[in-house]
């Protein structure tokens, strides 16, 4: 029911910055974006969190990211952006976009989508 897309991934030298953004589309008047975040994915480890923002603003960080990733949004284009500044060759993985809403009657139905990912790769 919704799409989410990713992009603004690339190739950076350590100690720069790259700001990716998502998206998530669907029908406007079914559905209600809820938190939406980042998670990323180095090869052969696990996908980990790296931010969430709720509707409010509320965020959380993983604690490796914490001072030098920023995550925002805007919540009437239903977009989250996730700034990342002083990156380092650890922050090379595919970062991923999830998005959690509601549906039907009062909302009381939940589901969440994923990005297809971009790819981040930070050279040393």
């Amino acid at each position: 029911q919704v799409r989410v897309v990713e992009s603004g991934g690339g190739l950076v030298q350590a100690g720069g910055s790259l700001r990716l953004s998502c998206v998530a589309s669907g029908s406007t008047f079914s559905i209600n974006i809820n938190a939406m975040g980042w998670y990323r994915q180095a090869l052969g480890e696990q996908r980990e969190l790296v931010a969430t923002i709720a509707t409010g603003g509320a965020t959380n960080y993983a604690d490796s990211v914490k001072g030098r990733f920023t995550v925002s949004r805007d919540n009437n284009k239903s977009t989250v952006y996730l700034q990342m500044n002083s990156l380092k060759p650890e922050d090379t993985a595919v970062y991923y976009c999830n998005a959690k809403y509601s549906y039907g009657r009062a909302w009381s139905q939940t589901s969440d989508s994923w990005g297809q990912g971009t790819q981040v790769t930070v050279s040393s």
